[in-house]
């Protein structure tokens, strides 16, 4: 039997056996009855009050805070048929899993995000006009090191051309560097997120919510597509009139979910084009899995070999170009910031 030891300074949920069970055993062979009890009520109440300590110290400003994560949903788990799984805690409200099938095959990286939180947030992460990877282009990684410690997480963001620019519309902490009318995930604090088509009405932008040129604020704006999911309803298939290359042909995907409902973030990225470990999905398939997570809008992002998740700074997914992670135009970070909870709602 597997015994649960508690979770470690990387947030995983953990168990042990054999070498901490001897030595556990041990020290009851070579203890007295009476020092035994007296060990144990010491370990009981040492425990206790670590764990008392971690409740109080992790409390959120709006609800309590969970030291081990949730599952995934099951008809999740049911749609992938998954082999193997493994779940953390990063901040309380966060948590990233890792799923991975033989069905696929597929590896699949989950962010879940609840923003019933009001701490917790999205940002764009916009590449430089010039970098090591030429105008405009920086991996996930170079980006969540030039942003701070308030990112827990990010994945890569929108289609690109090769000069750097986005395909899509962009907007970061207010300011509008992009106002192309396509498909787009939108954020700011104090409101749920929106996915749809930005329209350009003026000198701004309607992206669920007015956005002026050059005006203050944290609305961000990330372009993708297509959209995926409307009102719970499927968009996209990978039936006649479908395109081959791109939608049903298996790839590397990363996409962005919400279940208004239950007010949570997905964002998931699938590994591709690496033979038995993962061969990536289609846009029915990543919709799918979208679907089974219980949202009801959805929006596709960049994928191949632009599909990457980052986490506390480290990458989780394997890139699949052989060079590894991608230069890209921008990224979609997840981020903790307490000023966000004075935003009006």
């Amino acid at each position: 039997m597997d015994f649960v030891v508690g979770r470690f300074e990387d947030g995983s949920v953990r168990t042990t056996r054999g070498e901490r069970m001897g030595s556990f055993e041990n020290q009851v062979r070579h203890t007295g009855k009476r020092d035994l009890a007296r060990w144990w009520r010491a370990g009981c109440a040492s425990a206790v009050g670590t764990w008392m300590t971690l409740l109080l110290a992790c409390t959120p400003p709006d609800r309590p805070a969970r030291l081990f994560p949730e599952p995934l949903p099951e008809d999740l788990l049911a749609y992938l048929e998954t082999d193997s799984i493994s779940a953390r805690v990063l901040h309380p409200g966060v948590s990233y899993h890792f799923a991975w099938s033989e069905k696929g095959p597929w590896a699949v990286h989950v962010l879940r995000l609840e923003l019933e939180r009001c701490d917790l947030g999205l940002r764009v992460l916009p590449a430089g006009e010039a970098g090591q990877h030429g105008a405009g282009l920086s991996t996930v990684t170079e980006l969540v090191g030039e942003a701070g410690s308030g990112v827990l997480a990010a994945v890569n963001g929108d289609f690109f051309t090769p000069e750097g620019h986005p395909l899509g519309p962009e907007v970061a902490e207010g300011k509008i560097l992009s106002s192309r009318e396509r498909p787009a995930l939108g954020w700011t604090p104090g409101r749920a997120p929106w996915i749809g088509t930005v329209v350009r009405e003026g000198t701004g932008l309607s992206a669920g919510i007015w956005v002026s040129q050059n005006g203050p604020g944290r609305t961000q704006v990330i372009g993708g597509f297509p959209e995926l999911l409307d009102s719970g309803d499927p968009l996209v298939t990978d039936g006649p009139g479908a395109d081959q290359s791109f939608a049903s042909l298996r790839h590397p995907r990363t996409a962005v979910a919400y279940d208004p409902e239950a007010r949570r973030l997905w964002v998931v990225v699938v590994d591709g084009r690496q033979g038995s470990y993962s061969s990536g999905m289609t846009l029915a398939e990543i919709t799918s899995v979208l679907s089974a997570t219980g949202a009801a809008e959805a929006l596709n992002l960049d994928g191949g070999g632009s599909s990457v998740m980052v986490v506390r700074g480290r990458t989780m997914s394997r890139p699949s170009d052989d060079d590894g992670e991608r230069a890209v135009r921008n990224a979609l970070a997840v981020v903790s910031d307490p000023a966000f909870c004075r935003a009006a709602p």
